[in-house]
């Protein structure tokens, strides 16, 4: 049998490619995610499974549990956020310079309710710790270095180094972004 290739629209889900195929009129085929798709034998099961290698319940049964999941730990991160506020509040004085421990104490419970839940903080003690032992500007560019930020936390992290250190405007921009 003959297949008429169509192309499948930008943005398209595999229900929709699906649908493209049925409604296309003649035997026609179209590559999704790697993998041809046949107007007369996929069906929307079949192609998930050829593309997914799960059927569509499958795979939405999988999302389920993977939201169900995500809400879980973030229910039990937000639960656990004053008892956490007081570990960082401690952490951090006994790292930061007393100067610093008012504007420390305001910006834990932000840091610990935002997208990284807090990862910054520690982070951020770390060169601080480096920096106020007296170490080069260098040793504290590889430790953020080796942090594995994105750029947002990398700017982020540098931004609080420079407001808890009295070296931290050297640091900030001693690593330009």
């Amino acid at each position: 049998m003959k297949y008429t290739k169509i192309e499948s629209t930008i943005g398209s889900t595999i229900e929709s490619a699906v649908k493209e195929l049925k409604a296309y009129g003649s035997p026609a085929m179209l590559e999704f995610n790697g993998q041809m798709l046949y107007s007369d034998v996929d069906d929307v099961d079949s192609a998930y499974k050829k593309i997914t290698g799960k059927t569509k319940s499958e795979c939405d049964e999988a999302a389920k549990n993977q939201r169900d999941e995500y809400e879980r730990r973030e229910k039990e991160h937000n639960d656990a956020i004053p008892e956490l506020t007081k570990e960082w509040i401690a952490k951090g004085e006994e790292v930061l310079d007393e100067e610093y421990h008012k504007l420390w104490k305001e910006c834990v419970p932000i840091r610990l309710s935002d997208l990284y839940q807090g990862m910054e903080l520690g982070d951020c003690l770390d060169i601080v710790k480096k920096l106020n032992e007296g170490c080069e500007l260098d040793e504290a560019k590889t430790i953020i270095e080796n942090q594995g930020h994105s750029g947002m936390s990398y700017g982020l992290v540098r931004s609080m180094v420079k407001s808890f250190a009295k070296r931290g405007e050297d640091f900030a921009k001693h690593i330009q972004l």
